[in-house]
Formats: structure tokens, sequence, C-alpha cells
């Protein structure tokens, strides 16, 4: 058995020893879990951020991706629109939490999902318990998202996995980091496990682990669960934010985009058909949810990975396809729960704040963190 195969059993077995999960009191309905768990208030101590500007896709125009140190982040950010301006550049914004002596500490990258930023709850939930326990934090933003909407000529989409490892290797050479966990939520879960799928047995050596919560591994039934009568709301709440950033985007790049029709959209994949795969390269929906779910290389994954999915997730549908290669794949661990909503598992505070899959998700990053 391979030191990775070793690896992998002992993080899966230091897993089955901990908690099943169960739903916080009144808490055991999907919906219920959702809402509750991703908007119920919290506190989350955190030192004040440092701002990074990183170039996703530098290796196009032969750039480096990186930015000088020696920048405040205000001239870091003028020097990202000058770029933009000057050779059509995209740039994500993240923000950095380092350890004293940061170059001797695991790093975790957390990715957000759908119009989300680095301000969602579980982004700060699960970088405040990383922090703690001796990480350094870096939340990403994907393109245009946390008010970055100028910082790139393009859209943002679930195929973007290439920014995840642009953001990554720029930041391990920046910092001389040795060792990387990558976190992503929904449509971040997907970019993680896309990534981690791509890289396969060619990973770079310093990336230890990846976990996917609640990933939209399959894009295409996720997309049409959205338009279930149950799940309208959800799928108004997604529509409303990216139809005002599509708006935004036409306004600052009206050469590329035009809003026409764009009130007409009733449905995500509308959406995604008429925008989203319009710009973005792809000729319909259907090739977009095909090209960019993760699903299509979970077979190739090799490292040591966690996927926690909800059977009750209102909107997020795992194909049994999708679940046999995950299953067949030795270095994934794939946990299914009764109950947990989408991007919730908020279980009864007993003990601790009820925030399971974040504490999950933190054992299984220590244990894999030790090779």
């Amino acid at each position: 058995m391979s030191k990775t195969s070793d690896l992998v059993a002992e993080t899966v077995s230091n897993l089955a020893q901990g908690e099943d999960f169960f739903p916080r009191r009144f808490l055991r309905n999907g919906h219920l879990q959702t809402l509750v768990g991703n908007f119920k208030p919290r506190q989350c101590v955190l030192p004040e951020a440092e701002a990074h500007f990183i170039e996703v896709d530098a290796e196009k125009d032969g750039s480096t991706g990186t930015q000088s140190s020696g920048l405040g982040a205000a001239e870091r950010l003028q020097q990202a629109k000058t770029d933009v301006a000057a050779r059509g550049a995209s740039y994500v914004l993240c923000h950095c939490n380092w350890q004293a002596n940061a170059s001797q500490c695991p790093t975790v990258l957390l990715v957000h999902g759908l119009e989300g930023s680095s301000r969602s709850q579980y982004m700060l939930g699960n970088a405040a318990r990383a922090w703690t326990a001796g990480w350094n934090i870096i939340r990403m933003n994907m393109r245009n998202c946390g008010g970055t909407e100028d910082l790139s000529p393009t859209l943002y989409h679930s195929g973007l996995s290439g920014d995840v490892a642009a953001v990554m290797r720029t930041l391990a050479t920046e910092k001389d980091l040795g060792a990387f966990a990558l976190v992503g939520y929904s449509m971040g879960g997907n970019l993680v496990l896309k990534l981690a799928g791509e890289l396969g047995e060619n990973r770079p050596g310093y990336l230890k682990a990846v976990v996917g919560i609640s990933p939209a591994m399959d894009l295409g039934v996720s997309a049409d669960a959205l338009h279930n009568l149950s799940n309208r709301v959800y799928e108004w709440k997604f529509l409303i934010g990216l139809r005002r950033r599509f708006r935004r985007k036409a306004e600052l790049f009206p050469q590329l985009y035009s809003t026409a029709g764009l009130e007409r959209i009733a449905t995500l994949r509308q959406f995604d058909d008429q925008i989203t795969a319009r710009y973005s390269g792809f000729t319909g929906a259907d090739d977009y949810y095909h090209r960019a779910s993760s699903t299509r290389v979970a077979s190739q994954i090799s490292v040591p990975t966690l996927i926690l999915h909800a059977l009750d997730d209102p909107f997020i549908r795992m194909l049994p396809s999708t679940r046999a290669a995950l299953f067949a794949n030795q270095r994934v661990r794939l946990i299914e729960t009764a109950h947990g909503g989408h991007c919730a598992f908020l279980a009864p505070a007993a003990g601790y704040d009820g925030y399971w899959a974040e504490r999950m998700l933190l054992d299984f990053l220590l244990s894999a963190s030790k090779d």
C-alpha cells in the first residue's frame, strides 16, 4: 500500500470514530437546516485580514500572477485595475490571515458557493476554527464576487478550477508555504474537487487534502432541482443576485455584454444557457454543465478527500454514477447524512457550537496534514 493510501486509511479511521450527525431540535427538515444553518447570526473571531489580489489567468499572456509584496493593499488594487484595462487581465481578491511563522504552518484555502463571498458565514466560521488551530487562512473570492466585478472582464462559473490552482500556486511561492488544504462549499466544492481530479497524480507536493461540503458535482440535475416548486425561493434569490451582477458587468464592460432579454430569464438553467454559456465559451447550458462538473474527474482524485452531503439537501443532487465513482476511489471519503440541508449541518450545541461540518472537516484536515 502506498504512503498516500496509508494516510487516507488512517484519516478515514479517525473520522469513523467521530460522532454521527444528529440535527438540532426542530431542524430535521432540510429547508429549515438550510435557512437557519446559513443565516443564524454568529460571532467569528479573526484578526484583520490582509488583502491579496491574485491574477488568475496570468499564464495566458506570460505574466507571473504575483504582485510586489512591497505594495500596500491600495497600490495592489490600483495595479490590478491597470492590468485589467491594459491587457484584459483577471484578478481575484483573497482575504488572508498569516500565522507568525506562516511558512511553517499548514494553510487552508476556502472557496465559497454561488453568489457567496469571503464574508459568507461558513467562510468566516471555518476560518476562525482553523486559525485557532494554527493554520494560515486564505478566503478566496471567485471572479467578480466580493465587490470585484471591475477586476476581470470575464464572468465567473463552475468550471474555473484553474483560478483555485492559480491562487494556491501564487501564494505558495510568495509565502514559501509547504502544506495546503482546499475546502469548498457548494459551487466552491465542485471547483476544488474538479481541480483535485484534474491534477490527479500530478498534484503539487504541497496539496495535502481536499474537502467538499454539499458540493455541486452534478450541475445539470442540481440546476433543474432548483426549479422545483419547493425550491423556487432559492432559485429566485440566486437569480436576483446573478442578474444584478450581470447588469454591473454590462455597465463596466459595455463592449462585451448586453442585458437584452435579461429580465425574461426565469430559471437558473436559462441564465446558464443564455448568459454563462454564451459569454464563457460553452455551446449551451448542457455543454457547460457537462464540462464544468467535477463528477467527470472524480475517479482521478489522488489526494485525501472528504465529501459531506446531506440526503435532504433541497437542491444539490448526486447521481448514482457519481456516488459509485466516489465510493470506488480509495482516496475519497464520502459521508452522506439523512439530515443537514445545504451547507448547514447544524447539530445540538453540546460542548461546541453545533456547526458539525466545520468540526468534521477540521478534524479531517488535522489528520491529513500529518503527512
